[in-house]
C-alpha cells in the first residue's frame, strides 16, 4: 500500500480481498444465521419480483461473499454460478454449500471482470459489492456483455463511501463484532474510493446507460422493506436497488 491515501485505486482490490479474508469466518456465521432467519424471505421476495417465473435460469452472482444470494437462488432452482475475489469467502460459500445441501458453483473470480463466454447468464444479481469496485464502469461493461439479450441486471447497494460514521447503531448490527483496526481499514479504502466514484444511484444510471443497458430503474425504497428490524443484520445506510435490461 502507498503512503497515506495516495495509492493506485487498483490496489484497493488486494486491500478488499485482505480485509474480507480476515472476517470471512463470522462473516459466514452471519450469513448462515440471516439464512435461517426472517431475512430469507424478504429477500427472495426482492428477488422474484424482478426475475422470470416458470423456468430455472442460468444466473451469476457476482461478489458472493459465502453465498446467500446463490443458495437462496439455488433453492429456487436456478443454475447459479458465485463468484468473488477473496479466496477464504469462496471456500466459506462451498462449506455452507454442503451444509445446507444446496448445488451452486463458486469460483474466485475478479467482479470486474468475470471470465465467462459472453451471452452467459440470464441474470446477473449483486449485493453491497459494486461500492467496493475501482473501475465501476468497466464492470458494467462486461456485465452487459455476459448477460443474454433481454437479461436483467439486479443490483443491491449503498453509496458507502459518504455514509454518515454518526449514525447511531443499535446494540446489534452488522459490524457489531468488526475490530478496530479492521474498521479503521475499512475507512480508509472508503477514502481512497471516494475520489473515484460521483454520488449514487444516480451515477450508476448513466454507468448503465453507457455501457448499453436499457429500462433502468432505481428503488430505494428497498432499505426500509429488507432492514424494518435492528438486528444483528441491520445496516443503517440507506441503500438502493437498481434493475437493468441488457
Amino acid at each position: 500500500m502507498k503512503e497515506g491515501n495516495k495509492m493506485d485505486r487498483n490496489d484497493v482490490k488486494k486491500d478488499m480481498a485482505s480485509y474480507w479474508s480476515r472476517r470471512a469466518e463470522k462473516f459466514s456465521g452471519l450469513r448462515r444465521r440471516e439464512f435461517s432467519s426472517g431475512k430469507h424471505a424478504q429477500w427472495l421476495e426482492e428477488l422474484d419480483r424482478y426475475l422470470p417465473a416458470g423456468r430455472g435460469l442460468n444466473i451469476l452472482d457476482v461478489g458472493t461473499g459465502t453465498g446467500f444470494f446463490a443458495f437462496l437462488l439455488a433453492e429456487r432452482g436456478h443454475y447459479v454460478t458465485g463468484i468473488d475475489l477473496t479466496p477464504d469467502m469462496i471456500a466459506e460459500a462451498k462449506r455452507t454449500a454442503n451444509a445446507l445441501g444446496l448445488s451452486a458453483a463458486f469460483f474466485v473470480m475478479d467482479g470486474e471482470k468475470p471470465d465467462f463466454p459472453a451471452q452467459s447468464f440470464d441474470a446477473i444479481v449483486t449485493r453491497k459489492l459494486t461500492w467496493a469496485l475501482p473501475n465501476l464502469a468497466c464492470a458494467y461493461e462486461r456485465w452487459h456483455t455476459l448477460l443474454k439479450p433481454g437479461g436483467i441486471l439486479i443490483n443491491f447497494d449503498a453509496d458507502y463511501c459518504r455514509e454518515e460514521e454518526s449514525v447511531p447503531l443499535p446494540a446489534y448490527h452488522a459490524h457489531q463484532d468488526v475490530s478496530a483496526d479492521l474498521m479503521k481499514e475499512y475507512n480508509r479504502m472508503k477514502d481512497v474510493l471516494r475520489s473515484c466514484q460521483q454520488p449514487r444511484p444516480e451515477w450508476d444510471m448513466e454507468l448503465l446507460s453507457a455501457a448499453g443497458f436499457h429500462s433502468i430503474s432505481v428503488d430505494t425504497d428497498v432499505w426500509q422493506r429488507i432492514y424494518r428490524e435492528m438486528d444483528e443484520f441491520y445496516d443503517p445506510t440507506p441503500g438502493f436497488m437498481i434493475t437493468a435490461i441488457a
